[in-house]
């Protein structure tokens, strides 16, 4: 049994632990977000939300379209995709006021607030080796824009 693979299909290059791992974050964190998302939206439809209703939906679709980012980013960075390190930078350094802002409640908000800020300074630690940054193309070494 053989398979009939272009070459478009095959990969560019091997993929580096680190992109992966910051690829799996996230991916996560887009998860994450739509699951706030998809609540909010659940709590208004059941009426458990005493707010006003163009507010909760608002609120909630802002939440839904604001993960699309990370997840577009994150099959971004599986599929070795050069744009995708821009997103991916930017959904983290949102993250890290977020996780910060967080922490700063206390009890339970400290120990979410202190796991966003960490994921976010891993990816970003992740994205800016040289390993990651080859493979996606960019820096110094990637290829020149014609």
């Amino acid at each position: 049994m053989t398979t009939d693979a272009s070459p478009a299909d095959a990969p560019q290059s091997p993929r580096p632990g680190r992109i992966t791992a910051a690829a799996a974050v996230v991916a996560a964190q887009g998860v994450v977000v739509a699951g706030l998302g998809v609540t909010m939206l659940v709590m208004l439809l059941t009426g458990s939300r005493a707010d006003d209703t163009v507010q909760a939906l608002t609120g909630a679709a802002t939440v839904l379209a604001l993960a699309v980012l990370p997840l577009a980013a994150a099959r971004g960075l599986w599929l070795l995709r050069r744009w995708s390190r821009g997103p991916a930078v930017i959904v983290q350094l949102m993250a890290l006021p977020v996780g910060w802002q967080m922490a700063q409640n206390g009890g339970v908000w400290l120990a979410t607030g202190a796991v966003i800020a960490l994921t976010a300074l891993a990816v970003l630690g992740f994205l800016m080796t040289p390993a990651a940054a080859g493979a996606l193309g960019v820096g110094p070494h990637g290829p020149r824009d014609a």
